[in-house]
């Protein structure tokens, strides 16, 4: 079984996060599509992240229903900071007969030369890429700090690019904020996500 790993904080999820997760469950030869939430970093800022066990459940009540998407906690079981190929190795060993692949921005590929073991992994594993609408302060950022050809991974054998991917400029730090200044959001996410964030007063404060 070919599983492809969407990770992310989902802080909340919305209906970006689930466009891309869909198109690669349906649009590529991945089986299932899991999305791994990351857990709390212990040396950054929480006051806007919730719970771990909220945005899992959050990611659990927006896919249900779909048997092609999973829910993941598996790194809130492994030490902190979490490192991809850390979780990676750990998943290989726990499920050896899944091939995993990971699923990533363009942005993240640009900066994928600083991952920790980016060569064993992309040795082991394929890369899944979508394009990113990106932000105006993401576009000054990286042109600011330009990829040099050494660093390109575009053109690598276990690099698939994605180019039909719909994607919006939409943002979970957009949604916080909109909520924060009680903005309607209920579009932006599931009817189920919104329902749970509204009930819980997440966000508004």
């Amino acid at each position: 079984m070919k599983v492809g790993l969407y990770f992310g904080t989902f802080n909340p999820i919305h209906v970006g996060h689930l466009i891309i997760a869909n198109y690669m469950a349906d649009y590529t030869d991945l089986d299932e599509v899991w999305m791994v939430v990351s857990p709390q970093n212990p040396l950054k800022d929480k006051k806007t992240l919730l719970a771990d066990y909220h945005r899992l459940a959050l990611v659990r009540i927006a896919i249900e229903g779909n048997e092609k998407l999973q829910a993941s906690d598996i790194e809130f079981k492994l030490p902190k900071p979490s490192y991809t190929a850390t979780t990676l190795a750990y998943l290989k060993e726990k499920h050896p007969s899944i091939q995993f692949s990971l699923i990533m921005g363009e942005d993240n590929l640009r900066t994928f030369h600083k991952w920790r073991n980016h060569d064993q992994i992309l040795a082991n594993h394929k890369l899944y890429v979508y394009p990113r609408a990106l932000t105006v302060q993401e576009e000054q950022d990286l042109t600011n700090d330009p990829i040099s050809e050494d660093n390109s991974f575009s053109g690598h054998r276990n690099v698939i690019m994605c180019s039909e991917v719909p994607v919006m400029r939409l943002s979970s730090s957009f949604i916080r904020n909109a909520i924060r200044s009680g903005h309607d959001v209920r579009y932006l996410m599931t009817e189920s996500v919104f329902k749970y964030l509204d009930e819980m007063n997440f966000y508004k404060q």
